[in-house]
């Protein structure tokens, strides 16, 4: 069953290679530039061509596109995650901090507005976007320094944020994201292709929407922040332009029918939907009836993961609503509130939430993989957990509740040898979760 976990998990990172989702979608014939499924751009109308953009999976997007569009690039720059860069001919990589931003990601962003300010009607930006482009796409906005900007993300990140708060919030403390890349550019060009990591694959959620118009508001950002009882302990920076921002003496984002947005073409080239496809392909392949769940899956990991173990009871017991062999998948960004003080991400935080559950379901498996490769600030994608795990952990002396409480999700899987190590993907499209029974 693990082998076929992996299997598995090895034909969903494959159909989110971000490489080859670009050229899925862009083929050059002759003087055209073909995006499909319906859009066709006649290059010589544009004098210059510059690619530019930011994410986990931007630098293998960006090479694809040296590949369709050769010395047809004058240039450009990226900005990716450490670890995470390649040697490209014509477009310029710059590795930075991720999930907090660093001074490396700052002065990228700020050579990409520089570069987007300088062009005109007849140039063509190519934009790479993919999921982790919040973090490494940073320029602070007026009156708020990069130190106040990463306090507030650590806060939205230990009360357990979801991706749609954390890139409201961002937007509005940024000169980059919600739209204002797009802002910069105006009137070139832009083709703006994204990588979805997102629930829903909102465009304007995607690595916080730099080159999409933002439907969030400053009003928005408050109820957040005031939610999560984060406002009045933010820096007195934040919380001013909070104020002045709800208050309508800020300028708000560019928002939906905004003449900058009439000169750029949005594309998603990937998503977790079509991993999960591919998943179920394979492990049909593999003798399994296999169901999709969703690809909607967010909230709390610990409660995500009783309802995948409240799933797994119910094809056992009534081969509902699957029978085994089964193979269920479902994806989407659960969330983790940190408790304790331990090491671990979303992922492997699921898999211990499913220990007790999966030692009561015979001949069950769970995992769960993030797609970038990296699950928190570990070097594991995730975990699997089975039947035996809860007995394993005992021999070792190991307490998973002890170990849930503390947010130690890594060093429990760890001493088992259950960890899912894939090193970076170079791509992202959130998580991936199976459920095996045979």
């Amino acid at each position: 069953m693990r082998q076929h976990a992996y299997e598995i998990i090895r034909a969903a990172l494959e159909a989110a290679d971000p490489c080859k989702a670009v050229k899925r979608w862009v083929q050059v014939t002759g003087d055209r530039l073909r995006i499909a499924p319906d859009c066709d751009i006649r290059l010589g109308d544009f004098r210059r061509i510059f690619v530019v953009g930011g994410g986990k999976a931007s630098a293998p997007m960006a090479r694809a596109l040296e590949d369709i569009l050769g010395d047809r690039i004058e240039g450009g720059l990226i900005c990716v995650k450490y670890g995470h860069g390649l040697a490209l001919k014509k477009i310029r990589v710059v590795e930075a901090g991720h999930p907090i931003p660093d001074r490396n990601g700052e002065e990228a962003t700020a050579c990409i507005i520089s570069l987007l300010q300088s062009l005109g009607e007849d140039d063509l930006v190519i934009s790479c976007i993919s999921g982790g482009g919040s973090a490494l796409l940073p320029a602070a906005a007026e009156g708020i320094t990069l130190q106040e900007k990463q306090h507030l993300t650590n806060s939205l990140m230990a009360v357990g944020a979801d991706i749609h708060e954390m890139n409201a919030v961002r937007k509005h403390l940024s000169r980059s994201k919600g739209g204002n890349l797009m802002r910069f550019a105006h009137p070139a060009f832009v083709v703006n292709l994204m990588l979805s990591d997102v629930v829903g694959d909102d465009l304007d959620v995607i690595a916080s929407g730099p080159f999409v118009a933002d439907r969030s508001t400053f009003h928005d950002v408050t109820e957040i922040l005031d939610r999560y009882g984060i406002l009045e302990q933010s820096p007195p920076a934040i919380v001013e332009r909070m104020r002045q921002g709800a208050s309508g003496e800020l300028e708000e984002t560019p928002k939906p029918g905004d003449p900058v947005f009439s000169r750029v073409l949005n594309v998603i080239v990937g998503s977790n939907r079509l991993s999960l496809v591919a998943a179920k392909g394979r492990a049909e392949q593999l003798g399994y009836a296999a169901l999709i769940l969703s690809s909607s899956i967010e909230g709390d990991a610990e409660e995500a993961a009783l309802f995948h173990a409240a799933v797994a009871r119910e094809i056992r017991a009534w081969g509902d609503p699957v029978a085994v062999p089964a193979c269920v998948l479902s994806g989407g960004e659960t969330t983790v509130t940190l408790r304790g003080n331990g090491l671990g991400g979303r992922n492997q935080h699921f898999a211990l939430s499913l220990v007790k559950a999966a030692s009561a379901i015979e001949n069950c498996l769970f995992a769960s993989v993030g797609t970038d490769g990296t699950d928190g600030p570990t070097d594991a994608a995730g975990a699997v957990t089975d039947t035996r795990t809860l007995e394993r952990a005992a021999d070792l002396g190991l307490d998973a509740d002890a170990f849930l409480k503390n947010n130690d999700s890594y060093n429990f899987f760890r001493q088992l040898g259950d960890l899912v190590v894939t090193g970076p993907t170079l791509t992202n499209v959130m998580d991936v979760r199976i459920i095996l029974l045979t």
